[in-house]
């Protein structure tokens, strides 16, 4: 069923106040026209009415409201003619092209200069004067001049509803950016994290369970003391973690990340924690270059070894286990490999994140990394760790 919306505020005050002022000109009798048709001063109520009602449809129902204007228009060219009704009208222009439909806003300006146009022309060869130059101009005030007002408005306003919506699309991605960084960075803390705890929780794992399984006083005091020495490394990490991180909040320089020259430590700190499980740790640097390396390169490149060295102490049989470095071009070349196979005593637990983590790393740089198993040429088979890494920042865009 067809319905109208109810009238605007503003439409109805229009409304009210046209009718009013058609009124009060109609009593002192004030008149546009003479010799008409309709000569009875009280007809031209009539077309002022229609138009007074119309102003209710600006908003509602423009083109429509325009149609029965133009009829009531010219209805009121055959009575005494009223300045309201022809106030009113012009208003219903302008209302048509601001809020009616895009192509008729469009159209309404151009079929009103032509209208102007034609009326100016055929009076002026009706009445070679000058009034036929003045009945155009009037003619263009009551239907170019309101449409023209009316698309430079309606233009204004939708050059404002398109920056509105610019800006609320830039604060959007702007929000998804920020969504984005804050999980990207949550993922960095917990890459760090893991690989920075991983090491020495595991070791306080497996060393604990030795020691409640193996009643002997001196594997115990062994034990014990690897406990101690990987807790107070572990809390050690964890304070520099939440230093790092309360310097970076407050605009407070980095702290220096872990680097290649610190992997000597880091391989006999893993020795020490494994020797109870058979496993004796190498480091074997084959680079002829030792210079210093971008900072995410070198933090990628020990936080591999770093996760490779704990899965090997949770999981490795006993054995070698050896880290190499190597160099070929721009590539740096980092492997970890220790003996496959089962092994007596207490093992720690994985999660798996440790691989998903060091992929994370690899793919950040743009390098490539795998992990399996490896035949030997004396038949035995090793866990090999291998990644490449390229020693420019060449950070993956995903």
């Amino acid at each position: 069923m067809f319905s109208l919306a109810r009238p605007h505020r503003d439409d109805v005050l229009l409304s009210a106040a046209g009718l009013a002022g058609g009124v009060i000109l109609w009593l002192v009798g004030i008149h546009i026209q003479n010799g008409r048709l309709f000569d009875s001063p009280w007809v031209s109520l009539l077309p002022l009415a229609v138009m007074s009602a119309l102003e209710l449809l600006r908003r509602s129902a423009p083109q429509t409201a325009l149609a029965v204007g133009t009829l009531a228009l010219v209805a009121d060219q055959f009575t005494v003619g009223s300045l309201a009704t022809l106030l009113m009208f012009t208003d219903l222009v302008y209302a048509a092209v601001l809020y009616g439909r895009p192509a008729a806003a469009r159209r309404i300006p151009v079929i009103a200069l032509l209208l102007t146009a034609a009326t100016t022309v055929v009076f002026a060869a009706w009445i070679p004067s000058a009034d036929a130059l003045l009945i155009g101009i009037v003619t263009g005030m009551v239907f170019f001049g309101p449409s023209l007002t009316g698309a430079s408005v309606r233009n204004h306003r939708d050059a404002a509803e398109a920056a509105r919506l610019r800006a609320d699309q830039t604060a959007l991605l702007a929000e998804m950016d920020r969504a984005q960084a804050v999980t990207a960075e949550r993922s960095r803390m917990a890459r760090e994290l893991h690989d920075m705890v991983a090491n020495h929780l595991s070791a306080i794992a497996i060393h604990s369970t030795a020691a409640l399984s193996i009643d002997d006083p001196d594997t115990s005091r062994e034990a014990l003391g690897v406990i101690r020495r990987n807790s107070v490394d572990g809390l050690a990490e964890m304070r520099r973690l939440i230093g790092l991180l309360r310097e970076n909040g407050a605009g407070g320089p980095p702290r220096a990340a872990p680097t290649l020259a610190s992997l000597d430590a880091l391989v006999g700190q893993a020795g020490a924690n494994s020797a109870a499980s058979g496993l004796t740790v190498s480091l074997a640097d084959s680079r002829e270059e030792t210079a210093a390396l971008p900072a995410p390169v070198e933090l990628a490149a020990y936080r591999i070894v770093q996760e490779s060295l704990t899965n090997a102490l949770k999981h490795a049989a006993p054995g070698p286990v050896a880290v190499r470095l190597g160099r070929s071009g721009n590539l740096l070349t980092v492997e970890v490999s220790s003996v496959l196979g089962d092994r007596a005593g207490p093992r720690a637990p994985g999660s798996g994140a440790g691989l998903v983590g060091m992929r994370e790393r690899v793919a950040l740089l743009g390098g490539t990394i795998g992990a399996g198993p490896v035949s030997g040429g004396d038949g035995t088979e090793s866990w090999l760790v291998r990644a490449e890494l390229p020693v420019e920042e060449r950070i993956s865009r995903r």
